[in-house]
């Protein structure tokens, strides 16, 4: 899918023009910004062809090492930025790839992203703070920022829940609890790894792009969040950390009571197995063997001799 997007009236509107054909005329002139929502073939080409500009396919830029991720050619600047996704499934991370062309930009993203759909938004109700094509990443990125602090404080209200379901014994199943924090885990690493692309990306542009004031402003006051959020992860990540290793030893103390259990269990019929295997030898000579009393003698003896152990557990508070 192709969205066309231009600055008319003053702020970034989308024009309703159709892809695919032959771009002439002064509509095509006012394209500002090229959208392409996980393109098919034939919209690569065309958009190739159109402007004179290489698009890279999905594994391309999976290919892409991470000092090629961001770079400057003679008329483009081109910058590879990974987004975290978090609905629908497990979380993951997408690379998006902005690329600024002869004061045009152009972006591919292989779905569709709230960042996007947000500074869309603001992009209606703030026009002022849209007015070139090099405003448009700072404000994805912007929102990107925006979506990843609900992320953080939606992390740490999920954390808060388990964190009481790990201290109330009696009402926990461990590992389920473990499995959530893993998937938190995971997920604040994802977190974590996009803060840090985001911030090189930003820098990158601070350095060879932003000549004015007002825009360097802004990307010192983005990076400033992303540093915030970077503390903020820490944080989350420490949290994380704390719960595995007391869910972790919880389940060592269920473990080691089971094993308590039967080790103690063990001790207790060991003496009555001592004596049952004494008087079940078969040797001619034996005291009892003849003894009228010997059989409730000796169930008596191993009843006394298994109830000796664990009075002795009982006693001492190992029980």
């Amino acid at each position: 899918m192709i969205r066309l997007y231009g600055f008319i009236d003053g702020g970034l509107r989308a024009l309703h023009l159709e892809p695919g054909g032959e771009a002439t005329g002064s509509e095509w002139d006012a394209v500002s910004w090229i959208d392409l929502l996980d393109p098919e073939p034939d919209e690569k080409a065309w958009v190739e062809r159109v402007w004179g500009i290489d698009i890279p396919s999905r594994s391309e830029m999976r290919e892409l090492e991470a000092s090629s991720r961001c770079h400057q050619e003679a008329e483009s600047l081109h910058l590879l930025t990974a987004f975290v996704v978090t609905d629908p499934g497990p979380a993951r991370t997408v690379d998006v790839w902005f690329n600024l062309h002869k004061g045009r930009l152009f972006t591919v993203r292989p779905e569709k992203l709230s960042p996007f759909r947000l500074f869309r938004l603001r992009a209606q109700s703030q026009p002022e703070e849209v007015s070139e094509p090099i405003d448009i990443p700072l404000g994805i990125v912007e929102a990107e920022i925006d979506v990843l602090s609900d992320v953080l404080e939606a992390a740490y209200a999920r954390l808060e829940r388990v964190s009481r379901a790990v201290l109330t014994e009696g009402a926990r199943d461990l590992e389920d609890l473990l499995e959530k924090l893993a998937a938190e885990e995971d997920l604040q690493g994802k977190t974590r790894l996009v803060l840090l692309d985001l911030r090189r990306s930003l820098t990158f542009l601070l350095r060879h792009v932003v000549g004015s004031t007002p825009r360097a402003n802004v990307i010192k006051g983005t990076l400033r969040d992303i540093e915030s959020l970077t503390s903020h992860s820490g944080f989350v990540f420490e949290k994380i950390k704390f719960l595995m290793d007391a869910t972790m030893g919880f389940i060592n103390l269920e473990q080691n009571k089971i094993i308590k259990i039967f080790s103690i269990a063990a001790v207790v019929f060991l003496p009555p197995t001592l004596v049952a295997s004494i008087y079940g030898m078969n040797f001619r000579v034996l005291p009892e063997l003849g003894w009228a009393y010997g059989y409730p003698f000796a169930l008596v003896l191993m009843l006394l001799s298994g109830i000796a152990p664990y009075w002795i557990f009982k006693r001492k508070g190992w029980l």
